[in-house]
């Protein structure tokens, strides 16, 4: 089982690579867009630079959210990546907006596409560093869960098919199809704004604490109720904030237990839940049989 430590080193590593490869591709793009003209290759650029800064947003929100709990933020920092996603989303947005304006102004002003095989040359590059990039973030995902790098995975995902995308105009405008370059610019700069919605979409999600999944919300009470003596489960809630979930649950004792025992029936529940789902900080308050029905 992973620790804190290597879930907020697997964190710093896939932020960092991240901005490494923005940073590259975007300089590769720059040259041969300015070689070529391709409205195409520009959505790339542009989409390059805006993940450039997207991700370094990401890289400082991460480091920020791994900060451990203070007097000031008891619960502490996550909630930095879900803003981190909404920074993400905006960058995304605004690329998206540029492309279509450049792409529009191609199509009423034609411009012949040159240097095609330079231009695929730097796309398979991207392509070969964007999927490798994506595997490692899946695998940070899998296992820290966390919030920005997903934002970061998803917009990088939307990164491959656009590349795939450019691809395909340059080798369509060797054949003397250079006019579709403007409409896949277009058809791009919408597929980016699709996914920069996804991403403020998943941010506003953790940013208003919405609950965890209800699978696992009834695994949670599954495993609260397994432990004996514990009469039921109820008044659960959960929430997300960064990597950690918090969890707080009622359970239901015999009234004639005496504290002590309910303390370790308490401890019980804590560590059954924790046991299964790491990530999980569990708070449980106990009832007996009659306080269910008057307290809630």
């Amino acid at each position: 089982m992973s620790t804190p430590q290597e879930h907020a080193r697997l964190m710093r590593q896939a932020s960092a690579a991240a901005l490494a490869v923005a940073v590259g591709l975007a300089l590769a793009k720059a040259i041969v867009w300015w070689l070529s003209g391709s409205v195409s290759l520009l959505a790339g650029l542009t989409d390059s630079l805006l993940d450039g800064a997207a991700s370094l947003i990401n890289l400082l929100a991460v480091h920020y959210s791994l900060r451990p709990a203070d007097d000031d933020h008891r619960y502490g920092h996550g909630k930095a990546e879900a803003l981190a996603g909404l920074g993400q989303a905006v960058f995304i947005g605004v690329s998206a907006l540029l492309v279509s304006v450049q792409a529009v102004d191609r199509l009423l002003h034609p411009q012949p596409i040159h240097a095609q095989l330079l231009g695929i040359a730097v796309i398979l590059l991207s392509l070969a560093a964007t999927a490798a990039l994506l595997l490692f973030q899946r695998h940070v995902v899998r296992v820290t869960g966390s919030t920005a790098i997903r934002a970061d995975s998803l917009h990088y995902r939307s990164d491959l098919l656009l590349n795939a995308s450019i691809l395909l105009a340059l080798l369509l405008a060797q054949f003397g199809f250079g006019e579709l370059d403007a409409l896949f610019g277009l058809g791009i700069a919408g597929y980016i704004l699709w996914s920069a919605l996804q991403i403020a979409r998943e941010a506003v999600t953790v940013l208003m604490d919405t609950e965890l999944s209800p699978e696992v919300r009834e695994r949670i009470a599954a495993l609260a109720g397994a432990v004996p003596e514990v009469i039921d489960v109820h008044d659960l809630r959960t929430r997300i904030s960064g990597t950690r979930w918090f969890v707080q649950l009622h359970v239901r004792l015999p009234g004639e237990m005496t504290l002590a025992e309910a303390h370790r029936r308490t401890e019980a529940v804590e560590r059954a839940v924790h046991a299964e789902f790491p990530r999980a900080e569990v708070l449980v308050h106990t009832d007996p049989p009659q306080a269910v029905g008057e307290l809630h």
